[in-house]
């Protein structure tokens, strides 16, 4: 993971730390696509079955709001329980709640049971990924910093954490191409993609509890205070969805020991917390929305919206990873700086996703929107931390990773809720809110002066 952390170490080793990279890296991209994976098919699912588009937007609602409230419990428990057996609990749910997922669409697929019936038993599958499923995250990067030095901890935890990024990517792309036929009578369909999710985790999880060594037993039978181990430590992980590429809070939150603790309405950070929360939701209804928005605009039955809303979601995603991973290294703006400019792009971009009417239209606009927010995202981390001395950093971190998370839970059932009032409405709300947070952040937002 490291020249420093393997320059000594013999070829076996090095082979062995790079193999446990790896696996802990697709565990992941396995969570993050997975989870992306169903949000993609979701409005096409709640279509054939003739459920309300609200409902839809509820099942990831009450999965995100149990993230949030167990990510943190899970990080603290990851420290004193074993990463090992944190990251095979988080595989297990969810491996668990894909499954109960499959199962449950397939039944409503086939009318053995209702519509809404099945996606109240869908809803019982979510809750298990959201409250088990965070627990491997910090686990896994508590492992990872256990294993690297202090100089390789933060590029191999950045490293670590753009598997995130790039599961909002696959998860959307290759979900279309994971549904199915008929499998022994029973019509499987858009519930593919569930059981392959689950058949992967399975996999994974086999993986882990075979290769992945026991930490917690070799810390009790050799201990070493010395050891990076003894420094290092998992953080909260904002809920994966799409459009909620990282921004680099969870990594720092991951390095720093929290000791100065402030509040959200802390005079320093208060202005940060609140745009924050109004782009992570914004971003929310927007992205929640726009399943929906293929299959109306272009008038085509849900099973073949599968495609071009697949391609709209990979283009938003591969827009914002480009500004973050291209753009704002070479800009060099500040925080305050990359926030306008972020507004104004989401501004423009959800005003003509809410205005198209083609596909082309709709991936380049909702692009465009996906952009902008590429560009808040990190400037909302980097505003907040640098606001705030050495001391209070690892408490930030853990404030914009909850805000982050926190607009994935009311955000998406606010966005399909004023969509079923009018198609265009969260995508006019949206850009309406960041035209205003223009204003405010103008105002309100001082651009800081590194520590």
């Amino acid at each position: 993971m490291g020249e420093e952390q393997t320059a000594g170490a013999s070829p076996a080793t090095v082979r062995r730390i790079e193999r446990d990279f790896l696996l802990l890296f697709i565990v992941m991209l396995t969570i993050a696509a997975g989870n992306t994976a169903m949000q993609s098919v979701l409005p096409a699912l709640g279509r054939s079955l003739d459920v309300p588009d609200s409902a839809v937007a509820a099942a990831f609602s009450v999965s995100a709001l149990l993230w949030v409230i167990s990510a943190p419990f899970w990080a603290n428990r990851s420290d004193r329980h074993g990463r090992r057996a944190m990251i095979l609990l988080g595989m297990g749910g969810f491996t668990v709640s894909l499954l109960l997922c499959g199962i449950a669409l397939t039944a409503g697929i086939n009318g053995w049971i209702g519509g809404t019936t099945a996606f109240l038993a869908f809803i019982v599958g979510r809750l298990v990924y959201g409250s088990f499923g965070s627990a491997a995250p910090p686990a896994v990067q508590a492992l990872v910093a256990g294993s690297t030095t202090r100089a390789e901890r933060t590029r191999a935890l950045t490293l670590l954490g753009s598997a995130f990024g790039l599961g909002t990517i696959m998860g959307p792309a290759i979900a279309p191409y994971l549904t199915l036929g008929r499998i022994g009578g029973i019509e499987i369909g858009l519930a593919g993609p569930a059981f392959f999710a689950a058949v992967f985790g399975a996999g994974i999880f086999i993986a882990v509890y075979r290769i992945l060594p026991d930490d917690l037993a070799a810390a009790r039978s050799a201990p070493d205070p010395d050891s990076p181990d003894s420094e290092s430590h998992g953080a909260a992980i904002a809920y994966p969805s799409v459009g909620g590429q990282s921004s680099g809070a969870s990594v720092t939150a991951a390095t720093h020991l929290v000791g100065e603790r402030i509040g959200y309405l802390d005079p320093r950070i208060r202005s940060w917390m609140i745009l924050g929360l109004i782009m992570g939701h914004a971003q929310a209804m927007t992205g929640q929305a726009i399943g929906f928005l293929v299959i109306d605009r272009l008038g085509v039955p849900p099973i073949e919206a599968l495609k071009p809303t697949g391609l709209v979601l990979m283009m938003g995603a591969g827009a914002a990873l480009l500004v973050q991973w291209g753009l704002i290294p070479l800009l060099k703006l500040d925080p305050k700086r990359l926030v306008l400019v972020g507004l104004a792009l989401s501004a423009l971009g959800c005003a003509l996703t809410g205005l198209a009417t083609s596909l082309y239209g709709i991936a380049m606009a909702y692009a465009l929107a996906s952009a902008g927010f590429g560009f808040t995202r990190p400037g909302f981390t980097a505003g907040s931390s640098l606001a705030v001395g050495p001391a209070a950093q690892g408490s930030v971190a853990g404030k914009v990773t909850s805000v982050n998370g926190a607009s994935f839970v009311l955000g998406p059932s606010i966005g399909v809720g004023l969509y079923e009032a009018q198609h265009s409405l969260p995508y006019l709300v949206a850009s309406a809110a960041c035209v205003l947070v223009i204003f405010y952040a103008w105002k309100a937002l001082k651009t800081p002066v590194t520590q």
